[in-house]
């Protein structure tokens, strides 16, 4: 421990920041950093934007804060109908918080009311993916299939049905779409065993975050679920706190796959580094239903405050004005292939997938066998501890379900240009190449020659 007040995970000693530009930060040292994952995937716009300090500045000259219970704002009406558009009026109610546990939280509460409120008490139960992660807080903890995270609270939660999702790297069936009947025949059992009566809904990200480095389920998949949702009576509930507001080129990464949810959550991206919002988007008649019987019984303080909503409703114009959901297409294009050439130089690249600025690459003790490095020589972050050094900011997390695999996600800003993809896979393909050096064992030179008889 040092001698800060602050804790937050046990690691080494972290560089003191000292400002940012755009896709780079400095430490107070004078080294720079390619911010290659938008800090925890969320600083969507980049950092030190005059438009976004504008917006923020003016609405501060107004008001910053009001209680949602006492006033109403102008800028909370205008992104909630901002976010309808977004998903062409398909869901058309909003809910604001400030952090994606919140609007997973939240999510959660509404289902459980909407089915209250229609005299289906017994409806009680999740069903979400293992690996996957939803959030911190107890109900989303809940959901989360990620063991070293669930294993201090596992007598606490309301643990939600776990099923295997999609794994294109590493199933041994005969082909993808055999694996994905496979899979979903399986969440077919699991529904049906715990009783559809039971079943309060289906909580899954639509492309993999950090819990699983960008992990595709498809649209054989999600069109799947949906349909198992549709026969069991229960929702679609879509995380998407780190794919929505243009991570992955389409607004939400529902759109790609042409998969409509009952509900979805957004955070990270929506304030996009700058104030902490999140949001959750419902069917109108679910809400509907539950306002009816009694109101949303459900809030936080700082919900749907003047002063997040305006700083949301300027990330989304950004968006739009700058045509960022082009660039992120553009510039994923040519950071995948970057980084698929990475790959083809070493053989513990096992897999690179994402889409759009979401990419994650994971490690291999062995190619052919597909073999995870042992646990316990933290290989995930070590490679990003040189990238670091090598002045490139990634985001490490563990694949298989927190106890092993090693990946890392490359995330930069939705802004990022081409000379700047450039030098993020410069930075990186150093480190790979430090990585690669360490990996290899040095020949012992005091080691006697043999004689050959």
């Amino acid at each position: 421990m040092t001698d800060s007040p602050l804790f937050y995970q046990a690691g080494p000693a972290l560089p003191e920041v000292s400002h940012a530009d755009g896709v780079m930060l400095w430490d107070t040292q004078g080294k720079d950093y390619l911010d290659g994952c938008s800090g925890a995937i969320s600083c969507n716009l980049g950092h030190g934007r005059q438009d976004i300090r504008d917006a923020m500045l003016a609405q501060m000259d107004k008001v910053a804060f009001t209680y949602r219970t006492q006033f109403e704002s102008a800028p909370a009406e205008a992104l909630g109908q901002q976010l309808v558009e977004l998903f062409h009026g398909e869901l058309g109610k909003v809910f604001f918080v400030s952090s994606g546990s919140e609007a997973v939280e939240s999510a959660l509460k509404l289902a459980r009311q909407y089915f209250f409120a229609l005299g289906q008490p017994q409806r009680q139960r999740f069903v979400s993916l293992r690996p996957s992660y939803h959030g911190s807080t107890m109900g989303a903890l809940g959901m989360t299939g990620y063991q070293p995270l669930e294993a201090p609270f596992t007598s606490m939660t309301h643990a939600s049905i776990k099923v295997p999702g999609p794994d294109f790297f590493r199933h041994q069936d005969s082909d993808d779409d055999t694996h994905v009947d496979r899979l979903l025949a399986e969440a077919r059992a699991a529904m049906q065993a715990a009783g559809p009566e039971s079943l309060i809904g289906f909580i899954l990200e639509p492309i993999g975050g950090a819990s699983t480095g960008a992990r595709l389920l498809g649209k054989r998949y999600l069109q799947g679920i949906r349909a198992l949702c549709d026969e069991f009576g229960c929702l679609l509930i879509a995380d998407e706190v780190l794919t929505g507001v243009g991570r992955t080129g389409a607004w939400f990464a529902c759109q790609h796959y042409d998969v409509v949810p009952d509900i979805l959550v957004t955070a990270k991206g929506l304030g996009a580094g700058y104030y902490p919002i999140g949001a959750m988007l419902a069917r109108t008649d679910i809400v509907e239903t539950v306002m009816a019987s009694g109101g949303f019984q459900h809030g936080h303080t700082y919900a749907g405050n003047p002063l997040s909503c305006a700083t949301g409703l300027a990330v989304i114009d950004a968006i739009k004005r700058e045509n960022l959901l082009e660039n992120t297409q553009a510039r994923g294009t040519q950071l995948e292939a970057g980084l698929r050439q990475l790959a083809e130089r070493y053989d513990w690249v096992g897999h690179v997938r994402g889409a759009g600025l979401l990419w994650g690459v994971e490690l291999v003790a062995d190619g052919a066998s597909r073999k995870p490095f042992p646990a316990e020589q933290n290989r995930f972050a070590q490679i990003t501890a040189l990238a670091k050094q090598e002045g490139l900011l990634i985001y490490p997390r563990r694949s298989l379900d927190g106890l092993a695999g090693d990946h890392f996600l490359v995330c930069p800003p939705l802004t990022i240009q081409a000379e700047e993809v450039d030098t993020l896979l410069e930075r990186l393909a150093r480190a790979m190449a430090r990585f690669d050096q360490a990996l290899t064992p040095s020949p012992d030179l005091n080691a006697q020659p043999t004689r050959e008889s």
